[in-house]
C-alpha cells in the first residue's frame, strides 16, 4: 500500500516524537542509571574526554526536547548527528547488533538515518514552529 501524501506529515510527526523521546531517554539513562561519573568513565575508556559528558547530556536533553515538540527540529537533528557519529565509532568494534556485549553500531546508525530523514523532510504535523 502506498502512503498518500496527506498522511506524510503524520508519519513525520511520529518519527519526530520517537526520535525526540529517544534523545531524552538516552540522556536520562546517562544521568539516572549509569550516573554522570559512570558515563565519564565510559567516555574515558573510549578515548573521549570525560568532561564531554556534560555538553553531550545537555545537547541530548535540549535537542531531544526541541525535536519532540517540533521547534527547529531539523537544526536540532543536524546538530545532534556528531553524537550519533561518535556512538557509531565507539560501538563499531563490537559488531553490528546493538545487543552484542558493549553494544553494536546498528542502533546509532539507524538513529542517524532517522535524523537525516527528519532533516530532509521536515517536522511533519503538530510541530510548534510549523517547519
Amino acid at each position: 500500500m502506498i502512503m498518500k501524501t496527506t498522511q506524510t506529515p503524520y508519519g513525520l510527526a511520529l518519527l519526530r516524537g520517537s526520535l525526540g523521546l529517544m534523545w531524552i531517554s538516552h540522556a536520562l539513562l546517562k544521568i539516572l542509571v549509569f550516573g554522570l561519573a559512570g558515563t565519564q568513565a565510559f567516555f574515558a575508556a573510549n578515548n573521549l574526554p570525560s568532561a564531554l559528558v556534560y555538553p553531550v547530556v545537555a545537547a541530548e536533553i535540549l535537542g531531544g526536547a526541541a525535536i519532540l515538540i517540533g521547534y527547529k527540529a531539523r537544526l536540532a537533528s543536524l546538530l545532534l548527528l556528531p553524537i550519533l557519529a561518535g556512538a557509531v565509532k565507539v560501538h563499531a568494534p563490537n559488531g553490528w547488533v546493538f545487543s552484542s556485549p558493549g553494544g553494536g553500531w546498528e542502533y546509532p546508525l539507524f538513529l542517524a538515518m532517522a535524523s537525516l530523514v527528519l532533516i530532509l523532510c521536515g517536522s511533519g504535523a503538530f510541530a510548534v514552529d510549523g517547519e
